[in-house]
């Protein structure tokens, strides 16, 4: 069912790779609420995953950026405004990758280069979208950017690694820069806090699949889907989320929240 909650909108949406991604999930949902928007991905990306059959089904266009780009995202800005012929009013930040964790280097081990590549890429990418935008004035009064985030940023996960310290930075980001988007062009800047949701990135996380099942256990109403979270995003880019800004909002069943659920001490 569409309540064209975005009807007349339009966006960016970064980092859907194939249909287990939350940014695939927001992309089809977006389209269902009568959005415009186009889908951006590194070059690399673009080969490895289904953005071409998603943008079929979106009736959307595809700009290959790498966000830890200036000139990549230049261009990609450039290309949305000339395609929208004008501003745009959404932007999604579901960008996130550990060299250490794909590589299995434990945190008190971390290749410092590796963590490098990795917060400019998970965290400092997120600055550089807004600085673009920022600079070219691309964003509607009232419009609103979104990142994903994990619980991990203010708590001790085992094998999240340095994931947490860029989900941490990331939020860092959201509060700073929000405030600024909010004086100038009254644009929202949040971050969304999901539960375990199985992607590609997330299956590369030892013990996830036990961790998944710990959370839902935990978790009051279980795990949100990517679906569910999906749909939280869309009400975050419409006109009802108006006054919330530089949050970081918890989507993950009351996971946040919980101490100890009945059902580990049953």
């Amino acid at each position: 069912m569409s309540y064209n909650l975005l009807k007349g909108k339009k966006g960016i949406i970064f980092g859907a790779l194939d249909e287990n991604s939350i940014a695939w999930k927001v992309a089809e949902r977006a389209y269902k609420e009568k959005a415009s928007f186009i889908l951006t991905n590194t070059p690399a990306a673009l080969r490895m995953g289904k953005i071409y059959e998603l943008s079929h089904k979106t009736e959307s266009m595809v700009v290959p950026a790498d966000a830890t780009s200036i000139i990549d995202l230049n261009i990609l800005f450039d290309k949305a405004l000339d395609h929208f012929g004008g501003k745009i009013d959404f932007l999604l930040h579901s960008i996130a990758m550990s060299i250490n964790i794909r590589k299995g280097i434990p945190y008190t081990s971390i290749n410092y280069e590796f963590l490098r590549k990795g917060w400019e890429i998970s965290a400092v990418s997120y600055h550089k979208i807004m600085q673009t935008a920022w600079s070219k004035n691309a964003m509607n009064k009232w419009g609103s950017i979104v990142a994903l985030t994990y619980v991990a940023s203010k708590r001790s996960f085992s094998y999240y690694g340095d994931m947490s310290d860029y989900k941490s930075y990331l939020e860092s980001i959201t509060r700073n820069f929000g405030y600024h988007w909010g004086i100038k062009k009254k644009v929202r800047v949040n971050t969304v806090s999901q539960s375990p949701s199985v992607t590609k990135a997330a299956k590369s996380i030892k013990g996830f699949n036990q961790f998944f099942i710990l959370s839902e256990k935990i978790s009051p109403l279980g795990n949100a889907s990517a679906e569910d979270c999906a749909n939280y995003i869309i009400t975050l880019f419409s006109d009802f989320t108006r006054k919330v800004t530089m949050q970081n909002l918890y989507h993950d069943g009351g996971f946040s929240k919980t101490g100890i659920s009945e059902t580990m001490i049953s």
